[in-house]
């Protein structure tokens, strides 16, 4: 199969599937580019209410495909069609902004290596769940790379400046016992029990205030200048009177409040 971008749809969940089988999932400029692109029409969509990031088969993402990232290799046409070569930070940094903005919970399902872009993508979602025996590195040092400054605060935020220095400054893989207690995942799952928890897990997002959800998720990402914004929608939503009686009559409740378009 072509290296290439999967995505459905299905009950609330959205899923993209990360697919160069070749090179263990690797991106290339062309998945790079397409992307931000394709987070956007789901974010538009208001059937999704959860999107799910992860890579077809044994491997989530082994980082970016070096070869197709230069203006002489895999896809000249492509690199050239504005006259210039990629630029693989650029590339790398449009396609982790769209998924750090995407305004529903967004969540990492992680198998075998997630390193270099693989693990840029992963810090960008909200929530990472990741099966025994996944790898995680970031590898600019390997290749004399100037890690974005965007992905470095991301990472130092997810895990603490003495972890990302680790990271950054040895390019070393750790094993996902230490990525769970450096604080990079939320969940380590067995062997063969990701796509059940994952799917487990969502359903759970899907069910739960999007309005809640939405605030949180931009208060928690240090925007903390509109409280009036977030206190006028709650104010015009019926999520929480519904929140109360369902919760006093004993029954799922239904939400209606969704993001502006």
């Amino acid at each position: 199969m072509d290296a290439t971008l999967l995505h459905t749809v299905a009950d609330g969940v959205a899923t993209i599937v990360i697919s160069h089988p070749a090179k263990r999932n690797a991106m290339t400029a062309a998945m790079w580019r397409a992307l931000p692109g394709l987070v956007a029409d789901l974010a538009d969509d208001p059937a999704v209410r959860v999107l799910v990031l992860t890579g077809a088969g044994p491997t989530f993402c082994a980082g970016a495909d070096i070869s197709s990232l230069t203006g002489d290799a895999a896809e000249p046409g492509e690199a050239r069609a504005s006259g210039e070569a990629a630029d693989p930070r650029a590339l790398a940094v449009a396609a982790e902004e769209a998924l750090a903005a995407f305004p529903k919970p967004t969540l990492a399902a992680i198998r075998g290596f997630c390193v270099g872009g693989g693990s840029q993508l992963a810090a960008a979602c909200d929530l990472r769940f990741a099966e025994e025996g996944a790898s995680f590195g970031v590898t600019p040092a390997r290749l004399g790379i100037v890690y974005p400054a965007s992905s470095t605060r991301r990472l130092a935020s997810l895990v603490g400046p003495a972890w990302a220095k680790y990271l950054l400054f040895s390019a070393e893989l750790i094993g996902a016992e230490t990525a769970l207690r450096a604080g990079f995942l939320n969940e380590l799952l067995p062997t063969g029990q990701l796509d059940k928890r994952v799917a487990e897990f969502t359903r759970i997002l899907a069910s739960r205030s999007q309005l809640t959800q939405a605030a949180a998720k931009e208060f928690a990402d240090g925007r903390t200048d509109r409280d009036a914004y977030w206190e006028e929608q709650a104010a015009g939503s019926e999520d929480t009177a519904e929140g109360v009686a369902a919760f006093l009559e004993r029954r799922a409740p239904r939400f209606t409040w969704t993001p502006a378009p």
